[in-house]
């Protein structure tokens, strides 16, 4: 009796937001793991690639969620309504990254027929260390991306459940576990369908009814370059001139440098290339014309987020400037008051007027700007996205589906994540190179556990992230870059590569990556671009990791033995499956 009074005194408390946002959570969250009960896989096989029985259009849905994580529907629109068009690497490097996979990679891997990239690797380059490297990679890559997965659920949890951040990793942690343990790829497949459904109605809705009040346009991709309201001024010069009044850069015009910009976009798209728990849907479809038909659909489905995306940026960041520069603090809505208490926004009264001076103004640039105020309010930018119906003053429930569909993105993503890495663990390491003998009870039974442990070591890093939500996962791509992409390349179409130079080039590619990282995240925070190495960001370094992987395998590769006659036909059956096949009708 008491635990309920309690419960209904709680709720009694909540706020209209909070309310829509538990009842969507909940109906939400009962929905996927109904999805998970009915889709539990049964053998190692529906656990790792879903018995390859899933239709294209599905698989093209699941994909797509697998794919927009938390960095596409929370982060994305935050930096780009932040950086403006230096913004626009996310969208060049994310989706010019897909279609590369979707095109160069994706068939011949999923002509290959192995469940997973070190299964690749290992057999194409002829050795259980090369399996063994793969694995560390694959594991190594796929916990920094989860970590900005769970990050984004303790972002949301925090704002609209008013909990704190580690009691929402929990729970999304829980949620996870259940879906992901029990259901392995099948259930995960059916529930990422589930998933994208509600992330992409979550993320349009509000953007169509942003777009009709701002500038009458119903289609956002359109609205942001129309008109803002009946003032004559098209939108973007407005955001223009107050960004310029205010101080920060020009919204239109970049103001990163041009060399590190290519660097971040090329590391994203080529890191997208490389990434295992997109690699491993194209595994999941019964033949290679369907693994083409998938990658289709599911770049269709990206599409929508991502041409959104600048809109919703826009619209944010005009709506955030007109709500809170120059404003007095008391007067400022409940929204501003709500993302104060999760301390993504703080406000800090420096000349103790009572009003907020939101300016581009700090230490480094104080002499450039004398005649403005220094900036007293900082905002983080992974609430962009998610205070934008507050900001707007959209109907409660329109604010709720936003925040169940944040959920959505980072949960389905971090599920495809801890698969691939309980795979790598039970499937590539233990089965492939330990004991081949386990049996396959034993080996799904491990393959569980291992995602198990990879939820808990999530966990704590989406606690305890080292930047913001696509910053960390821009980490993950550039890491994938530098170890992942050469490997998966050269193996496929060049016939020479050979297992010491491959080798070689995954350990250092990756090591000199992650060592750059650290360093400039963790080791020396304070350091800027003058200090970058070539003025190369962390996030843009992968590039270089990438070149140096593939120098070093190419040349050890030239240098050393080829690889054996069977392994060179090969990548000649892969390649060339017709051509093939009468090759060996003439031997």
């Amino acid at each position: 009796m008491h635990s309920l009074l309690s419960n209904n005194v709680y709720l009694a408390a909540m706020d209209p937001v909070q309310k829509w946002t538990l009842g969507i959570a909940v109906l939400t969250f009962a929905f996927y793991i109904g999805i998970a009960i009915w889709a539990k896989a049964k053998s190692t096989g529906e656990f790792y690639i879903a018995g390859k029985g899933v239709p294209s259009v599905a698989n093209g849905m699941a994909t797509a969620a697998d794919w927009m994580s938390a960095a596409s529907f929370i982060g994305m629109a935050g930096i780009i309504s932040f950086a403006g068009r230096d913004g626009a690497r996310y969208l060049m490097g994310w989706t010019g990254g897909y279609v590369l996979l979707a095109l160069l990679l994706a068939p011949y891997l999923r002509r290959f027929g192995k469940f997973t990239v070190p299964d690749f690797i290992g057999d194409r380059y002829y050795s259980n260390i090369a399996r063994l490297v793969a694995v560390v990679c694959a594991i190594f890559v796929s916990f920094t991306y989860v970590c900005g997965q769970m990050q984004g659920v303790g972002i949301v949890f925090a704002r609209f459940l008013k909990v704190d951040a580690e009691a929402g990793v929990l729970i999304g942690m829980g949620l996870v576990f259940f879906y992901a343990v029990m259901g392995g790829m099948k259930g995960i497949t059916y529930t990422q369908v589930a998933q994208y459904c509600v992330l992409i109605f979550a993320f349009t809705v509000p953007a169509i009814f942003i777009a009709i009040q701002m500038t009458g346009n119903p289609i956002p991709q359109l609205g942001f370059g129309g008109e803002y309201k009946d003032s004559g001024m098209y939108l973007l010069d407005r955001l223009d001139g107050l960004s310029t009044e205010l101080g920060f850069g020009n919204y239109t015009e970049g103001q990163k440098g041009t060399f590190d910009m290519f660097c971040i976009t090329a590391a994203l798209m080529l890191g997208t290339a490389g990434l295992p728990h997109v690699i491993v849907r194209f595994y999941t479809v019964k033949k290679v014309k369907a693994a083409r038909t998938s990658a289709f659909w599911a770049l269709l489905f990206i599409a929508i987020l991502y041409t959104v995306a600048p809109a919703v940026a826009v619209f944010a960041r005009s709506n955030l400037l007109d709500t809170v520069s120059n404003k007095p603090y008391a007067e400022m809505p409940s929204w501003f008051k709500n993302w104060e208490e999760t301390d993504l926004i703080v406000f800090d009264d420096k000349n103790g007027d009572g009003i907020i001076q939101y300016t581009g103004r700090t230490d480094k640039n104080a002499a450039e700007l004398p005649d403005l105020e220094m900036n007293e309010l900082t905002v983080n930018r992974d609430i962009m996205v998610l205070a934008n119906p507050e900001i707007a003053k959209l109907p409660n429930w329109v604010v709720g589906l936003v925040a169940a569909g944040g959920l959505a993105a980072a949960l389905s993503t971090a599920a495809g994540l801890l698969l691939v890495i309980s795979t790598a663990v039970a499937h590539d390491l233990v089965k492939k190179t330990i004991k081949p003998d386990l049996s396959e009870k034993k080996e799904l039974l491990l393959a569980r556990i291992a995602a198990g442990g990879a939820v808990v070591v999530a966990g704590y890093f989406g606690m305890n992230p080292p930047d913001y939500v696509a910053a960390v996962v821009a980490f993950a791509f550039g890491l994938a870059a530098s170890s992942f992409f050469p490997a998966i390349i050269l193996g496929i179409f060049w016939k020479r590569a050979n297992l010491p130079g491959v080798v070689t080039g995954m350990v250092v590619g990756l090591l000199f990556t992650a060592g750059y990282i650290v360093y400039f995240k963790f080791l020396n925070k304070a350091a800027g671009e003058d200090e970058w190495w070539l003025g190369i960001s962390p996030e843009g370094i992968g590039t270089f990791g990438m070149i140096i992987n593939f120098v070093l395998a190419i040349g050890i590769s030239l240098a050393t033995k080829p690889p054996p006659p069977e392994v060179q036909h090969l990548v000649d059956r892969v390649r060339f499956p017709r051509k093939a096949f009468v090759d060996e009708e003439n031997e």
